[in-house]
């Protein structure tokens, strides 16, 4: 068992940055690839940000390519979202989730087999 807690969302205006944290307690953090999701209200959880297992390779969502940073800190067991440039439409909840294969980011939400339960981010305009 893994379990993640997510922190660091808030109220923010359009143009500004978050760094969201995920920390993880339970199992060994660095076995897992870690990501982020989010959900904004009336739409479907999406993937953001995913990093490997040992930090080498991430991806990120089109939308956010370029304003946002995923980091790991393994020794810590945290992984990290740093957001920049805040737009409107990046308003949501963002969930931390742990994968055992860093690609089940391509195949979606129900290949993540733990989830926090998210931190709301909101970005006035």
């Amino acid at each position: 068992q893994v379990q993640l807690v997510e922190s660091g969302g808030g109220l923010v205006q359009a143009g500004g940055s978050l760094r969201l944290s995920c920390r993880a307690s339970g199992q060994t953090f660095s076995h897992y690839a870690m990501n982020w999701f989010r959900q904004a209200p009336g739409k479907e959880r999406e993937f953001v940000a995913a990093i490997s297992k040992n930090g080498a390779n991430t991806n990120y969502a089109a939308s956010v390519k370029g304003r946002f940073t995923i980091s790991r800190l393994d020794a810590a067991n945290i992984v990290y979202l740093q957001m920049n440039g805040l737009k409107a439409e990046d308003t949501a909840v963002y969930y931390c989730a742990a994968a055992t294969v860093y690609s089940d980011f391509l195949r979606g939400t129900s290949h993540m087999v733990y989830w926090g339960k998210g931190t709301l981010v909101t970005v006035s305009s």
